[in-house]
């Protein structure tokens, strides 16, 4: 997988752009007139706490979640206000806990890859053309996981199948990789591995955004952090700014010491 150019009219539109975003999960507001510009290539954290309102604006980022209507209200894609579904799929790559739930099958690694060309839970009568085919294997190895492509997924461990997830996120070569709590059930082994493929997509120029409650998730790759606390976004900006004593403790409500060890950043003291 070459290095991922980034287009050099990538300003012109930025690649998400929500305004005054208020979304509702039936009676309960999960997403409070949140605001967001991001810009192709750049690498974002997401953090806060468990019932944050994480994983509803990535399922509102998908189409799964749709705002509220008012005038007011920007939610768009590349500059548009309607898209399709499949172009969106080209554009950004998602890998969350309930793909690998729903990966969790007699499924081949080599196919769990190719199957991110259909968007599809395997492959089943799809066509897969030799190209498609030189391509999953070319995000193998770039993963270094070419041993993973005869494993079945109920064979292999969460950071094993995770990365094969990400594989099969990167078939389109999108803009933007988007990662739900990526590091839930990972040892400290896996973990390393795991923070050691991201860095190398991100170093690819692949753009990340990584939603998480772990602070030592933030890969120094990562330059830009966001706090997310009951459907709102509470801090934005540069990583050194952000995650501070005083904000990290008023996101989880705990007193804390971060500090920061090679590009890593730590909370103790809780």
């Amino acid at each position: 997988m070459p290095h991922r150019k980034i287009p050099e009219n990538a300003h012109c539109d930025p690649l998400l752009e929500y305004r005054g975003v208020t979304v509702f999960r039936g009676e309960k507001k999960v997403l409070n007139n949140i605001s967001l510009t991001v810009h192709e290539g750049e690498k974002i954290a997401i953090l806060g706490p468990n019932g944050a309102g994480k994983s509803s604006f990535i399922r509102t980022i998908s189409r799964e979640l749709y705002p509220v209507y008012a005038e007011s209200t920007l939610f768009r894609v590349r500059g548009k206000d309607v898209w399709d579904v499949f172009d969106l799929r080209r554009t950004i790559g998602i890998v969350s806990a309930d793909l690998q739930h729903t990966f969790t099958r007699r499924i081949r690694g080599m196919d769990v890859v190719l199957s991110g060309f259909h968007s599809s839970i395997g492959l089943f009568n799809h066509e897969i053309t030799p190209a498609m085919r030189h391509e999953a294997a070319d995000i193998l190895a770039f993963l270094e996981i070419s041993h993973l492509g005869d494993r079945l997924m109920t064979e292999l461990s969460s950071g094993e199948s995770r990365r094969l997830l990400i594989g099969r996120a990167l078939v389109h070569r999108p803009a933007m990789l988007i990662l739900d709590e990526p590091t839930s059930s990972l040892d400290l082994h896996a973990l390393h591995t795991f923070r050691g493929t991201l860095r190398k997509v991100a170093r690819a120029g692949t753009g990340i955004i990584l939603v998480t409650h772990n602070l030592h998730d933030i890969i120094p790759e990562i330059s830009r952090v966001i706090l997310m606390k009951d459907g709102e976004f509470s801090a934005d900006g540069p990583k050194s700014d952000v995650l501070t004593d005083e904000n990290i403790g008023a996101l989880f409500n705990v007193p804390v010491h971060v500090r920061e060890e090679n590009g890593y950043y730590y909370a103790t003291g809780y």
